[in-house]
This record gives C-alpha cells, sequence and structure tokens, in this order.
C-alpha cells in the first residue's frame, strides 16, 4: 500500500501534498479519489502542493485538461499554493492555473514557508476576524 500523499489540517482549511520524482495522472487520480473520500475534506479548503521533488511529469495536455475539468475536487476559489523550482515544475503548476482559470487565487512558490504564508496572508485578507490559527509547521514532512 502507498504512502498517504497528503496531509488536511482542519484547523488551517488547508490541505497540503508532496508528490514524489514521477507525476502521473494515475497518481494525481488517486489523490483526488482519496481527498474526496476523505470525511476530513472540503472542497473549499486551501491547497499547497509541492512539487519540488517532481523530476519528470507523465501527464500530457488532454490529461491536464481532463485533470482540470473533471477530476480537480476543490472549489475554483479556493487558494492554490505550488512549490516548484524547475522549469518543468512551474510549467506543470501554470498549466493547472490555465486550464483552472485561476488568477488571484493562485501563486508559484520556492518553499513550503512562503507558499503557507501567502494562503494565511490571502485568508486573512479575506476575513480578518477569523484568522487561522498559526499550528501548521511547513517541515511537517508535506
Amino acid at each position: 500500500m502507498a504512502a498517504k500523499l497528503y496531509e488536511i489540517l482542519r484547523a488551517e482549511r488547508l490541505v497540503a501534498v508532496k508528490f514524489g520524482k514521477h507525476l502521473t495522472l494515475d497518481e494525481v487520480e488517486k489523490y483526488a479519489r482519496d481527498l474526496c473520500a476523505d470525511p476530513g475534506f472540503e472542497p473549499t479548503f486551501s491547497e499547497i502542493v509541492d512539487l519540488s521533488e517532481v523530476e519528470n511529469v507523465e501527464i500530457d495536455a488532454k490529461h491536464a485538461l481532463q485533470l482540470a475539468d473533471r477530476i480537480d475536487p476543490f472549489a475554483r476559489s479556493a487558494l492554490r499554493a505550488f512549490v516548484a523550482y524547475s522549469p518543468a515544475q512551474i510549467h506543470t503548476a501554470r498549466m493547472h492555473q490555465l486550464l483552472r482559470g485561476l488568477e488571484d487565487n493562485f501563486g508559484i512558490f520556492a518553499s513550503m514557508e512562503e507558499a503557507l504564508a501567502w494562503v494565511r496572508k490571502k485568508r486573512e485578507a479575506e476575513t480578518p476576524d477569523n484568522a487561522p490559527p498559526k499550528s501548521f509547521s511547513a517541515r511537517s514532512g508535506i
């Protein structure tokens, strides 16, 4: 049985996911299915996708469109942050942004810390009286 790729942080209203060296359609589909089946998940949660270890993206344009249109379990209003360094990682994140039509609620960052800070700042700007607790550590392994 494969290790769980994601962690749901309910207090933060956040899902953090880290993909390994090879990013495949099957892996992303499994993540989306598992997330939808998880009783702790809500589509309006924010998401941080860590692509920093991805070396090979095995998702073509047709499948990227399928992921964006039919498989992605998050609401279009959800905050989405991607951690990416390499051109291939950044391209993968940008393709998802374009296919989902995301703008102000999307960002690409060099670290989990930067991504988390952006999510918190955006959320605080939207609901200053309901700022999320500072309980999440970007060093949690996901």
